[in-house]
C-alpha cells in the first residue's frame, strides 16, 4: 500500500519514523530514505540503531534548495537518483517490507530527481510493500494512486513567532 504523509505542518517525518520504528518492532524490514537531507536530523542515530531499519541519506544536501546553486543541484540530483535505483533493487528483491521515502515530494516538486523514474517506482510497487512518500505539495500522480493521505497542517507554530528550529524537536 502506499502512504503520503504531506502538508504545511510539522510532523511529516515523524510519522515516518514512528511507522519505521513500529515496523522493525514487529519484525518487519525498513528501508529509510531522506532526501534532501544529509543525516544530521537527530533520528537518523536511533533508527540506524534498531536492528531491521537501514538507513539511507543524501550526504549532497547540506543547504535549502532555494540557496543551492546549479553545481550544487546537479550533485545532489544525481545523488538522489543513486537513492532511487538503490530503492528500485531494494523492492525488486524484496529486501524490504517498508520502504520510506522522505521528503521524496520535495525532491519531485524541485526536480532534484529524475521524475520518470520516481513515478515508475510508486507506479509499480507491489503490494507486498508498504510505500511512505513524504513532504509538501505531493504530486497529483501520487495523490491518486496513494492508499492512505494524510494532510498535516499547521495551527499554531513558533516559528511564526521568529524561534528558530530547535535540535531534537525539529530536526
Amino acid at each position: 500500500m502506499i502512504h503520503i504523509y504531506s502538508g504545511d505542518g510539522k510532523g511529516k517525518t515523524t510519522a515516518a519514523v514512528g511507522m519505521a520504528v513500529r515496523a522493525a518492532g514487529a519484525g518487519l524490514r525498513v528501508l529509510f530514505c531522506q532526501f534532501l537531507k544529509d543525516g544530521s536530523s537527530s533520528e537518523i542515530g536511533v533508527l540506524r540503531s534498531i536492528p531491521g531499519i537501514e538507513v539511507r541519506c543524501c550526504t549532497e544536501c547540506r543547504k535549502f534548495v532555494f540557496r543551492m546553486n546549479d553545481d550544487e543541484r546537479a550533485a545532489v540530483t544525481a545523488s538522489h537518483n543513486a537513492m532511487l535505483c538503490g530503492v528500485r533493487d531494494i523492492i525488486s528483491s524484496h529486501a524490504a517490507d517498508v520502504v520510506i521515502l522522505d521528503e521524496f515530494c520535495g525532491a519531485y516538486s524541485t526536480g532534484l530527481i529524475d521524475r520518470t523514474a520516481a513515478e515508475s517506482i510508486v507506479r509499480e510497487c507491489p503490494e507486498s510493500v508498504e510505500l511512505v512518500l513524504t513532504g509538501r505539495d505531493p504530486a497529483p500522480v501520487f495523490c491518486g494512486i496513494a492508499d492512505y493521505h494524510s494532510e498535516i497542517t499547521p495551527i499554531k507554530h513558533p516559528y511564526s513567532k521568529g524561534v528558530k528550529a530547535r535540535r531534537g524537536i525539529e530536526y
